[in-house]
């Protein structure tokens, strides 16, 4: 905070700049509503984005408005409606090209595969060829699509099967037949500040993560929004979760890997870096075009899946949820000060016999205790700086105000007090054990 903010924090003055009454910030940032005076005040020096990440979120920008205005359009004059159910378009002429590139690229992991296999039998015995084709299966079997596996229930993250948690699943599986889709598989319990829906395996089962340090900060209708929105993902058809596609940029990942220049401090290093340029300059350029044919599908899809979440759980839940990850960050470093608080016996005159108990509600708590100028300013922030879930996601500014426009619906699934105790009756031991290994570190 600035020497001119602490000045008018302690002496309670109006704003320097149009002197306005500025709300105290206790021990939250001084600003001033008005003008956004000292709205944004921290310095952060972060490292520089590639040329790939720069032009992701450059596209990031530009399609997050236009997919606001085109998605607001159709519902004018008619805001009751506005997260209602849209037919979908159809995938278009970037989505047939993103599928063939994406075809084109598992081309590439096929055809090393069999031009290996190949020169292997074919001209065995015949010179270097055979050790040609043994190197190029070996690349093949590097570079291949892999197929996510089934988180391991190992102490930091709890695997919770539906004999587990029945009125979970429940739940889970009343969300996705609201959105038009099915349940999961699994449940992955972890502390992250973040939930998703993956899959995992050769038939593509589905798990749910679900990180307590987001969940635990929700209220019951938000954690329905935040299955709805997830769920939404599958209803609506996002290519970057289809086999396809994603295995696309999975590959791609795996190519920029393995191409990487490594430090050269001799002249065979300087040799193959200068070798393996031209192919790494190829696949940079495949990968553009890949993020250009589906960034702008992936952003509409979740538009699409905000607005699955305020039909399910309403859109003041939905918009309630959109909050909760502006103060991601905080809730952060609050998990992390408690774990730092239980190793080094710091945080309070006594010592707590068990720091894991009553981790959550503190957490809870935590988040509570925010108050709604910050949340303002924290949007306004996030306008600003163009505030992202993660790099495919529309600027969450943007999201929120979608959420806030028009006549909210009735919630199509409203999770009463009693049911919500049963469901976290569930996650009870879940809750223990994750705050017991966050603890420990």
């Amino acid at each position: 905070m600035t020497e001119t903010a602490e000045a008018v924090r302690a002496a309670g003055r109006d704003c320097p700049e149009c002197e306005d009454p500025v709300t105290e910030g206790g021990r939250y940032v001084t600003w001033c509503a008005a003008c956004d005076w000292n709205v944004d005040p921290e310095v952060r020096d972060e490292e520089a984005p590639g040329r790939i990440e720069r032009l992701r979120m450059r596209l990031v920008r530009e399609y997050g408005e236009q997919l606001l205005a085109d998605l607001t359009e159709p519902v004018a004059g008619g805001a009751a409606d506005a997260h209602a159910p849209r037919q979908e378009s159809p995938r278009g002429a970037a989505g047939w090209w993103a599928a063939a590139l994406a075809t084109a690229i598992h081309g590439v992991t096929v055809a090393l595969l069999a031009g290996g296999l190949w020169l292997l039998v074919a001209y065995w015995g015949v010179g270097g060829l055979p050790v040609l084709g043994g190197l190029a299966i070996a690349l093949a079997v590097v570079l291949r699509p892999r197929f996510a596996r089934l988180p391991k229930d190992d102490g930091p993250r709890v695997l919770l099967r539906r004999e587990d948690a029945p009125r979970l699943y429940a739940l889970l599986d009343e969300v996705a037949g609201a959105v038009g889709t099915t349940g999961v598989r699994a449940v992955v319990v972890d502390a992250h500040v973040n939930a998703s829906v993956s899959t995992y395996g050769l038939r593509q089962h589905r798990v749910l993560c679900i990180g307590l340090g987001l969940w635990e900060t929700l209220s019951p209708q938000e954690r329905i929004a935040l299955l709805g929105h997830e769920f939404g993902h599958y209803a609506h058809g996002d290519t970057r979760h289809s086999l396809l596609v994603g295995g696309a940029f999975q590959s791609l990942g795996t190519w920029r890997y393995t191409l990487a220049p490594g430090p050269a401090h001799s002249l065979t290093e300087h040799f193959v870096n200068l070798v393996t340029a031209p192919p790494r300059l190829l696949v940079d350029g495949v990968l553009v075009v890949l993020e250009h044919l589906t960034l702008r599908q992936s952003q509409r899809a979740e538009y699409l899946a905000d607005s699955t979440a305020a039909r399910t759980a309403g859109a003041e839940a939905a918009a309630g949820l959109m909050d909760r990850l502006l103060v991601a960050g905080s809730v952060a470093g609050e998990l992390r000060r408690e774990g730092v608080a239980a190793r080094t016996r710091i945080g309070g005159a006594v010592r707590r016999e068990d720091p894991a108990e009553g981790l959550w509600e503190r957490l809870a708590a935590h988040a509570a205790s925010i108050p709604e100028h910050e949340y303002e300013r924290l949007r306004r922030v996030a306008e600003r700086r163009g505030h992202q879930v993660d790099s495919t996601h529309p600027p969450t500014h943007l999201r929120h105000r979608r959420l806030t426009q028009g006549t909210p619906g009735a919630a199509l699934i409203v999770l009463d007090a009693e049911r919500a105790a049963e469901v976290d009756a569930e996650l009870a031991g879940a809750r223990r054990s994750v705050a017991r290994e966050l603890v420990r570190g």
